[in-house]
């Protein structure tokens, strides 16, 4: 007999596992080593649980890192900031450097979700979920940040760039756990920006974007980072729209000419949430609103 789990007691998980809560990070990846694949780890549950409730995911093993205490914190390295992995999105919506520093990433944080949701979910799971909407991997992709995965043979850094490999799929194997993210300080004049659009305020991203923009002397374009999420099978830069603006003296005209570009660097499908084509012409409006919205706030400290 089949059953719909959206129609009954959504509190009842409908499978069984075995349940483990490792204290540190070599215990963690340990056991992931001896339990293989079928073991799934969780810290804030909040993509995980929904997906086991609704009979998506059967685990045989469960495997809750909360209790590592040197992977949660938003820390100050000097010459860039470490985001623990387990650290929450309420942790990071509530602190000043993010917000002072990584306003596009401050931006996304505070835009996912509810208050409730945003003090359980951590950057590392939305990571690791790996949605192609995924709110948190645009702005990191623009901050050009780096990942620290440990696995049994130590620590490892990997650029952002290459994390995602297509929808719920990264490079993690079954034994390693996303440790924490390494985002550069940018020390030129800059601002970013990020921007989404959903059929609710909670709702999953149709189109979402991120944009960090360096303006030289004389208006020239010194630098430009465009990504997208909800439009391809991972979040994508827009290396397209990016280098036809490099180098080039900003002006309305330009970007309204760049942001054409940008159907060169996207896939977008059709789903639920939103058509192919609509997130086409979505996603020129948003590059457009993006660029003119971080030029605009360069201004302002300028």
């Amino acid at each position: 007999m089949s059953w719909n789990i959206n129609l009954a007691n959504t509190r009842i998980i409908p499978c069984e596992f075995e349940y483990y809560e490792p204290d540190s990070v070599d215990e963690a990846v340990r056991l992931l080593d001896k339990l293989g694949p079928e073991a799934k780890v969780i810290a804030g549950g909040t993509d995980l649980l929904v997906q086991v409730k609704m009979g998506v995911v059967k685990p045989k093993y469960i495997v809750n890192i909360k209790r590592i205490k040197e992977m949660y914190g938003v820390i100050d390295k000097g010459d860039h900031l470490f985001i623990g992995s387990l650290t929450t999105l309420r942790e990071l919506e509530s602190s000043e450097l993010v917000k002072n520093r990584f306003q596009a990433l401050h931006e996304a944080v505070s835009s996912m979700g509810s208050w409730q949701i945003r003090c359980l979910a951590s950057i590392g799971g939305n990571l690791c979920n790996a949605s192609p909407a995924a709110d948190t991997a645009p702005p990191l992709l623009v901050y050009n940040a780096e990942l620290i995965i440990y696995g049994l043979n130590g620590f490892k850094t990997v650029s952002i760039n290459r994390f995602f490999k297509g929808p719920k799929k990264t490079i993690l194997n079954y034994n390693e756990i996303l440790y924490g993210i390494k985002i550069p300080y940018e020390n030129r004049r800059h601002s970013s920006v990020f921007i989404k659009i959903a059929r609710t305020s909670m709702d999953l991203a149709k189109v979402n974007i991120a944009v960090k923009l360096v303006i030289g002397e004389n208006n020239i374009i010194e630098d430009v980072a465009i990504a997208l999420g909800s439009v391809a099978p991972t979040p994508v830069r827009a290396f397209t729209v990016e280098n036809y603006l490099k180098n080039k003296v900003f002006s309305e005209e330009l970007i309204r000419e760049g942001c054409k570009l940008v159907v060169r660097d996207i896939n977008p499908i059709t789903d639920i949430r939103s058509t192919s084509e609509y997130r086409e012409h979505l996603s020129k409006i948003l590059v457009y609103d993006g660029l003119i919205k971080a030029y605009n706030r360069l201004l302002k400290v300028m």
